[in-house]
């Protein structure tokens, strides 16, 4: 096979992937946006727990919004 050739294939089968990673994200973060809405399925009787629970879950997007967008530790 032809490198051109070759490059094209690599290049799709890349641009695959990077689609079917995005459809998984886009997946997750709409799950999340309706799960937020629905206050992460927390009644009104909210502990102190429930905080822990979203202060470890603002944490894990923190890291990724930080990378996304090189702020924090991965700002250039």
């Amino acid at each position: 096979m032809g490198k051109a050739k070759r490059n094209r294939k690599e290049t799709r089968t890349a641009l695959e992937a990077f689609v079917g990673r995005k459809a998984e994200i886009d997946t997750m973060l709409d799950r999340l946006k309706s799960l937020s809405d629905e206050h992460f399925g927390y009644s009104d009787d909210i502990n102190w727990g429930h905080v822990g629970t979203l202060a470890h879950y603002a944490e894990l997007l923190k890291r990724i919004t930080d990378s996304a967008f090189k702020e924090g530790e991965h700002a250039e």
